[in-house]
């Protein structure tokens, strides 16, 4: 049976499962197909949120909640209520209407599947934020807004705008993202949880915490960043370079509406103080005004829209700041109307560009005759826009009037407020009639770049036809639309706060009223008394037209990422990696002897009596080893490389003598797999050759000794150390319960293995994730490492084989080399079984006895080792498919999906559960679901360790096919 707590997931998961789908599945330039895959999530989310609409009527609220980390009080949380619900169906609707007009929008030469995956993953990043119930699960669905949105707006590459504009929204909104996580944390401090119904009944607590008046500058500037809001305002326009169906969702529904979502939230919490008012207040009206009056000076359409989404946006910020609750219902009001009558016209927008070919208002004239349905759905929509009267638009503004009026705070803002308010609302009307009467009257455009427009298909004008036919049914019967879905949303926010409130469309002769009758008129004198300035000027109003946000931004970033980058670089960098390592080293060894140092640290004699003379000879042994390999590795590789590996064998040897057989196993491995991987690098250093000079400087005995005191410090203090933790005493800690609770809650009795994979699985999750990335990073290096010129040519023992095979008639080039490994090559490949049979029954051990995933990764990586080292990599990749990716992608969404499998049985992420099965002529068998978890490690280790192998491998490919190039280039001079 289908519950509300499982429409609450599916609301959320539906549509990154749908993006998932979209991006893998289809490999197709159809736009029918991605588009109707996209739809249909659409649909089935949208009917989730109605079917949810019975539980969260009359102040209800429905939730769902997973343990993440208790004790920390992290848990995914999902929480609907009336609020919620209302702008889940906003986003819902309007983004299947979206992907309804890019069916027909996006051409067939663009890659449509991406598109839709993108647009997916974004709809399902915002639902994430409307229905979060944990202010941590909120911030990070917020950065994957940021995340999502940067890829929609960079959907076009190849244009350079596209580029910069997702470049400046990612970086401006990840930066506010970033805050707002800070100012989140700083409130869930406050409050004792991050649990949101917790921080939304204290606000008295918040308000009087001295940590109030920070928390909530961090959280204004998140949500002054995602809703554009002056002095962060500049991206929005330069996002304009998007395609219009991005701009019409992300820039009216969505993404722009999620910092004002958030300040809607957060109001019963943190509003009520002066701070709020001033803060709030300043960057509203002055977004209200200045968004206003830069729209009217644009010349293209999608930036006039710009500007105008950013005035609106000022509004409702404005509206938060008065902390009236009529005024809180107003600015929900108006999240919906603009975003109605602002997603028609950016459509409508992108009809006039995909018909005409351009945007430039001053080559756009007389439309009407052309595209007479659109023009006229699009005068609809911006006389909404403008606030005329029986639209929706004029019911929401008009309660902003009625709210500019009262008296709300002691403040030269609050007494100027109405008359700033009717100011940018004449600009309103002014930019409104332009778009409409420099687009659709007038003379016939002339040398448009697509020639003679017409109107687009049916389907592709019904988004905006819907949208248009919404606005009109609010405007004139809002209490049979809107009213009831108003009503719920402003309880969920307000409470027993909530007001008595009217959406009549008739009031009477008021105040308000006069003052919507002086915008309209001012308005039109605006625009009729600047037309033909408008038709002419430059991009950009007067006094402001070359003071560019897009400039200033480049110049910050230019100064901050790469001239103050290189001034640090040049003041306390350094090329050299020594001197890197020498202060990593001393910060380190400082960092351990202060604690020690200032609380009284006292020493104790070594007893001699306790010092076993085999095992010390052991250790001896590998001192020398070490300091061989420290006094070598510089000119003689291949020999410190020896002598490290003998290293590697003593910490193996006495592993088995602490009775570690786990750890002595992993260290054998280890040690095996990366002496080969470093053989085959060493390969391709440049030459080192030794020097024998008579004296030395000062300077350089100076550096010399002073690295040889600290080496020598560091490393006689961790050998302190060390032996401090194997011979003191240990009180009652941690070790102990994973002892005890190993068998019984863990089902395994090999505990190093159970505390891997069960009680810390989520830190072994997070290890496996750093292995994949480091691998990744590796082989990305390798692809464009060239090597040293002297590292070019071949070994000298490799060119006297090559000689000798060349002076004998009867052999050919490479035959001496194979002869030598004749035996070990058969050898090497009869292993190939031996060894992966030998893995699996190393992993299906691990949870009872010294095994495991990682160990049985890593001997399954020895397997083909062993194969490139027997026939080379030709030989090898021609006879076994690797897919390294594959399997680093398999072992991380296999070790993601054992936990997330806890989740949805309601246990926290990555509980285990253990019990016998009895399988038939077997009997009974341990079985355990953290094996599931310990396969994705043994799959990841065996992809990355490939990849790497097959990065270096690949060097002698390339450096042979490089070197008769240039033969053949010489052989051609």
């Amino acid at each position: 049976m289908i519950t509300q707590q499982h429409l609450l997931l599916l609301v959320v998961f539906l549509p990154f499962a749908g993006s998932v789908v979209v991006a893998l599945a289809l490999r197709t330039h159809s736009r029918l197909l991605p588009a109707s895959i996209a739809a249909a999530v659409c649909g089935i989310v949208i009917a989730a949120i109605a079917a949810l609409y019975p539980a969260i009527a009359k102040g209800g609220i429905v939730r769902f909640e997973v343990d993440w980390l208790p004790q920390l009080g992290l848990s995914f949380s999902l929480r609907m209520d009336g609020f919620a619900w209302l702008f889940a169906a906003l986003v819902t609707i309007i983004g299947v209407l979206v992907v309804l007009y890019a069916r027909y929008y996006m051409s067939e030469q663009d890659p449509i599947p991406r598109f839709f995956s993108f647009l997916l993953a974004f709809m399902g990043s915002m639902l994430g934020i409307v229905i979060s119930g944990n202010v941590i699960l909120l911030s990070i669905f917020w950065e994957l807004t940021s995340l999502s949105s940067f890829f929609l707006i960079s959907y076009w590459h190849h244009n350079a705008a596209a580029r910069d504009g997702a470049r400046m929204a990612l970086t401006i909104t990840a930066t506010g993202g970033f805050c707002l996580l800070v100012g989140l944390l700083m409130l869930g401090s406050i409050v004792g949880s991050y649990e949101l119904d917790a921080i939304l009944a204290a606000g008295d607590q918040i308000r009087a915490h001295p940590l109030y008046l920070a928390s909530l500058i961090l959280i204004l500037v998140g949500a002054f960043t995602k809703s554009a809001q002056f002095p962060f305002h500049f991206w929005l326009p330069a996002a304009m370079a998007a395609p219009t169906p991005v701009s019409a969702y992300l820039h009216s529904a969505t993404m722009v509406k999620a910092g004002v979502f958030l300040l809607v939230r957060l109001s019963p919490a943190l509003s009520g103080t002066y701070e709020w008012f001033l803060l709030l207040g300043l960057a509203g009206i002055s977004t209200l005004v200045l968004g206003a009056y830069f729209a009217m000076f644009q010349q293209d359409l999608k930036a006039l829209l710009a500007y105008s989404t950013i005035s609106h946006l000022g509004l409702i910020t404005t509206l938060l700041s008065l902390d009236s609750p009529v005024a809180t219902v107003a600015a929900i009001f108006h999240m919906v109307n603009h975003a109605t009558f602002k997603a028609s016209l950016f459509m409508a927008a992108g009809i006039i560009d995909h018909e005409t070919g351009t945007r430039d208002m001053r080559q756009l004239s007389g439309l009407l005759r052309y595209l007479p349905i659109t023009g006229r759905l699009a005068m609809v929509a911006s006389a909404a826009m403008a606030g005329v009267p029986l639209l929706n638009g004029f019911l929401s503004k008009e309660m902003f009037f009625a709210e500019s009026v009262e008296t709300h705070a002691d403040s030269w803002l609050d007494t100027a407020l109405p008359y700033l308010a009717v100011t940018a609302s004449a600009f309103s009307v002014a930019y409104s009639l332009r778009l409409i009467h420099a687009v659709f009257f007038g003379p016939p455009a002339l040398d448009l770049p697509k020639g003679q427009p017409h109107e687009p298909p049916h389907w592709m004008r019904f988004p905006i036809e819907f949208l248009v036919f919404a606005c009109l049914v609010v405007g004139i019967v809002p209490n049979l639309t809107i009213g009831p879905f108003l009503r719920e949303a402003a309880v969920s926010v307000l409470g027993q706060a909530t007001p008595e409130y009217s959406l009549s469309v008739w009031h009477g002769f008021n105040t308000p009223l006069l003052m919507s009758a002086l915008a309209l008129v001012a308005g039109t004198g605006i625009y009729f008394g600047f037309r033909h300035y408008f038709a002419r000027c430059d991009e950009g109003p007067p006094w402001f037209r070359h003071l560019r946000g897009q400039r200033i931004f480049e110049r910050v970033l230019v100064t901050v990422s790469w001239r103050w980058a290189r001034e640090l670089e040049a003041r306390l960098g350094t090329r050299a990696l020594q001197p890197q390592l020498r202060w990593v080293t001393f910060v380190g060894f400082m960092a351990a002897l202060t604690p020690l140092y200032l609380l009284g640290f006292q020493s104790r004699m070594i007893e001699p009596s306790r010092i076993d003379i085999a095992f010390s000879g052991l250790w001896v042994i590998g001192a020398c080893l070490a300091v061989g390999t420290a006094y070598l590795a510089k000119y003689h590789r291949l020999a410190a490389l020896v002598m490290l590996g003998g290293v590697g064998l003593i910490v193996c040897l006495t592993f088995v003598w602490l009775s570690a057989p786990d750890l002595a196993i992993t260290q054998l491995l280890v040690e095996i797999v990366t002496t080969v991987l470093i053989l085959l690098g060493l390969r391709w250093l440049p030459k080192r050759t030794e020097e024998l000079k008579d004296e030395l400087t000062f300077r350089a005995r100076f550096r010399r000794f002073r690295d040889l005191i600290l080496a020598m410090a560091c490393g006689v203090g961790m050998a302190f150390i060390a032996y401090a933790v194997m011979t003191m005493s240990v009180p009652d800690a941690i070790a102990n319960y994973f002892i005890s609770n190993a068998y019984s809650q863990g089902g395994g009795r090999n505990i190093v293995n159970v505390i891997l994979v069960d009680f810390r699985g989520f830190d072994t999750l997070g290890e496996i994730t750093v292995l994949g990335i480091v691998a990744l990073t590796v082989y990305a290096l390798l692809r464009r490492f060239r090597p040293a010129a002297d590292s070019m040519a071949p070994p000298e023992q490799q060119r006297v084989q090559t000689a000798f095979d060349q002076q004998q008639p009867n052999r050919t080039v490479g035959d001496t080399a194979r002869d030598y490994l004749a035996v070990p090559s058969v050898i090497m490949q009869w292993l190939f079984p031996v060894v992966i049979t030998f893995a699996i029954y190393l992993f299906i051990r691990g949870h009872d006895l010294p095994g495991g995933g990682f160990s049985a990764g890593l001997t399954m990586s020895i397997a083909f080792l062993l194969q490139y080292l027997a026939g080379g990599t030709r030989w090898a990749e021609e006879r076994i498919r690797i897919l390294p990716l594959r399997w680093m992608g398999t072992g991380l969404l296999t070790a993601t999906a054992t936990g997330i499998g806890a989740w949805l049985l309601g246990y926290p992420f990555l509980t285990s559960h253990s019990r016998y099965l009895d399988l038939p002529l077997i009997g009974k068998v341990p079985a355990a679901t953290a094996m599931l978890f310990d396969l994705g490690v043994f799959l990841l280790v065996i992809g990355s360790t490939v990849l790497i192998l097959v990065a270096l491998a690949h060097q002698s490919i390339r450096i042979n096919r490089l070197n008769a190039l240039e033969k053949k280039a010489e052989d051609v001079v």
